[in-house]
């Protein structure tokens, strides 16, 4: 751990670097599975359907993508890898059935056509999407949970080679799936996308075998004795409670688009629009990590990580301008993403009023490590509910009352809802944070 004295920009940057490419790689994943099924028959109810499979897995998977921070925080010897994995095995388990249920004909078309108001094609699209992602959310929490470890232990670099290993997998399988048109689209990317995380599990699983034998070997630390199942739950269910907040958010959206104005043109350009922004979005959230693990004992490393978090932040908002407000936007959408002309420019205004976002994603991850260090990880649920209040709020009167365009709605509802979140977050970390740096 890096005292005040030492902490400077380029060591946090040596820290960074790797998680950001991590997950800058994963960032590519969008953009690439949207442009090959926007190259494969019936591209606009095959980019919806993937869209809404895509919502789906990430609400499911929402209880484990905290487990990234909860490894990294709390494993610190033999006792505490065994019982957080036994935490992990049971988490996964029940999502794994989830999956199962949803994937019940009855339960899914009932869902997508009567509660989303999908067309029959796009819902049995969807309902084949999801089948091939079967395996994605109890890969993903057991991915997490080891590169927690790596990242606890300043192995970050392994964590981006655990990605590129993923990133070339599914890139492999996607393409490979296109050639040969056997399935639909919207199939090609759940097919992809499950390929690429089982290979990052097993490859991540490998990379910190050495370091698991050092944790196995070595004596227990005396704080590891309260890490019971109850006080692991304490810890972790508003973090989980966060996640499934915070990815509940798309499903919600994707509902709400689905009784929109120009529904079906919202569906297919909102994975393209959020596939770009989550591009510059990465970086942010492959800072909360590093937040965590750079603190400091007493905290005194927190005002270097608060300055890095600030620039970080005004770099991708000149970037992503860059792209949002210039030619490069038609260059982005049409001729890489694969959109005709007519959906590209339908996705230009939401694309600008979204410009923030990235920014506001880098002070959100900095505000939940801060609250993660202090153990009160109830405000990050508070935050992730007050978010997705706000876009409620905003996306119910904005497409029923005032008939919005569906994404146009959804880009102004997501801005006012983030924006909520980090605010509340800045009033509650500025006391505790000040006292203790």
């Amino acid at each position: 751990m890096y005292d005040s004295n030492k902490l400077t920009y380029g060591k946090i940057f040596r820290f960074w670097y790797p998680l950001a490419a991590t997950w800058l790689m994963m960032s590519v994943e969008g953009p690439l599975l949207s442009a090959i099924i926007a190259r494969l028959p019936m591209p606009k109810y095959n980019l919806a359907a993937y869209g809404v499979a895509f919502a789906f897995a990430l609400i499911i998977e929402a209880p484990v993508i905290m487990m990234l921070s909860a490894s990294t925080a709390l494993v610190s010897d033999r006792r505490s890898y065994h019982k957080l994995l036994r935490f992990v095995h049971l988490i996964s388990l029940i999502i794994t059935a989830a999956m199962f249920v949803l994937l019940i004909p009855q339960v899914f078309f009932y869902i997508t056509e009567n509660w989303m108001n999908l067309p029959v094609p796009v819902a049995e699209i969807t309902h084949k999407a999801v089948l091939a992602l079967i395996p994605w959310p109890a890969a993903i929490g057991y991915r997490r949970f080891y590169q927690g470890i790596l990242i606890r232990y300043n192995l970050t670099r392994r964590v981006a080679y655990g990605t590129a290993i993923r990133l070339s997998f599914m890139a492999l399988t996607a393409f490979t799936l296109y050639h040969f048109h056997v399935l639909p689209g919207a199939v090609v990317g759940g097919v992809a996308l499950s390929t690429g995380v089982l290979m990052e599990l097993v490859a991540s699983r490998l990379m910190v075998h050495s370091t698991l034998k050092r944790i196995k070997t070595a004596g227990n630390k005396k704080d590891s004795e309260i890490l019971s199942f109850g006080y692991i739950s304490h810890f972790y269910l508003p973090l989980a409670l966060t996640s499934f907040l915070g990815l509940a958010v798309q499903p919600m959206v994707t509902f709400m688009i689905g009784h929109s104005r120009m529904a079906i043109e919202s569906l297919a350009v909102l994975p393209v629009i959020n596939a770009l922004i989550f591009v510059f979005r990465s970086v942010g959230l492959s800072f909360q990590e590093v937040a965590i693990a750079l603190a400091g004992e007493r905290y005194e490393n927190v005002p270097q990580l608060r300055g890095f978090a600030t620039l970080l932040g005004a770099v991708v908002t000149i970037i992503l301008g860059l792209i949002a407000f210039t030619p490069l936007s038609d260059f982005w959408y049409i001729q890489i993403s694969g959109l005709k002309p007519q959906l590209a420019a339908f996705a230009e205004l939401p694309t600008q009023i979204l410009i923030l976002m990235p920014a506001l994603s880098v002070l959100l991850s900095f505000q939940r490590a801060m609250s993660v260090n202090i153990r009160k990880t109830e405000w990050v649920t508070v935050a992730s509910g007050i978010e997705m209040l706000l876009i409620l709020i905003v996306l119910y009167p904005a497409i029923i009352g005032l008939e919005m365009i569906g994404v146009l709605a959804a880009a102004i509802a997501l801005m006012i809802g983030r924006t909520g979140a980090v605010t509340y977050l800045a009033f509650k970390i500025a006391k505790p944070m000040s006292a203790r740096v």
